[in-house]
């Protein structure tokens, strides 16, 4: 079943309450892992909010890692691909995951058995390789097996992911920022991979920074930042966040 819209109360917030830009709204969809099933449920709700609260402009952001560990990353990356053109302002990020599987493609290296350990056997699997093969193969084969199934209009897709999306007071990252560097300094590692650096400091950044890579139960509000990454591989719970002004909401699809 599909959880009903629950706003968030008593939200705290970057020295002033944050707001999106006037006549605009974002959705957020947090890692989605390979949880096709989970992300067709929730499009179809976010089309239905749409529908229901007509707004001038939208945006419809991943925040990264929609492929690995759960069972169909094929699927996820197809459907986008091939319905982004009729998703509202799409914008994809570049999450850990993708970049981890595009490097060891590109240049195999002993990496590409961390990337297998991390959700690789599961993406490798939903492009129709027999996993079997890969724990017996070397790197330089294992890697070109996998390339090949992987088409190529897929990796293109993929590497063509920005590393963040400011909206309003609002900045979409997959992973976060490093406290106190400037959003123009930032290095793409952190904006990819950082988590305690970030997940533990209470410094006010410039903005509200909302990203997955992280799992928790429910969307992790703290007084700088906003995690959505509710861990749908395992949890069976894909999250999104929805800003409109200086109001936010959560959808979340659960099966």
């Amino acid at each position: 079943m599909f959880g009903k819209l629950r706003r968030k109360a008593n939200a705290p917030a970057v020295n002033t309450v944050p707001s999106g830009p006037t006549n605009a709204r974002a959705y957020a969809i947090g890692d989605v892992h390979g949880r096709l099933d989970l992300l067709r449920v929730l499009l179809r709700e976010i089309e239905a909010d749409s529908r229901a609260r007509p707004c001038e402009r939208e945006y419809l952001i991943f925040v990264g890692d929609l492929i690995d560990r759960g069972p169909d990353s094929r699927g996820v990356v197809d459907l986008l691909l091939r319905s982004k053109k009729y998703l509202p302002h799409p914008v994809f990020l570049m999450g850990n995951h993708e970049e981890m599987m595009l490097r060891v493609l590109e240049k195999p290296d002993e990496k590409f058995r961390d990337w297998l350990s991390y959700g690789g056997y599961e993406c490798a699997q939903s492009y129709g390789v027999e996993v079997g093969r890969l724990a017996v193969l070397d790197v330089e084969h294992g890697a070109a097996l996998v390339g090949a199934a992987i088409p190529q209009e897929h990796r293109d897709f993929i590497a063509g992911f920005a590393d963040s999306f400011r909206f309003g007071d609002y900045l979409f990252v997959h992973a976060g920022i490093r406290p106190g560097v400037p959003l123009d300094e930032q290095s793409t590692r952190d904006l990819r991979w950082i988590r305690e650096d970030f997940l533990t400091s209470a410094v006010p950044h410039p903005y509200m920074v909302v990203h997955g890579h992280t799992i928790t139960p429910e969307p992790d509000e703290q007084n700088n930042r906003i995690g959505i990454d509710t861990g749908a591989y395992a949890s069976g719970v894909l999250t999104a966040i929805c800003i409109e002004g200086t109001s936010r909401r959560y959808l979340r699809a659960t099966l």
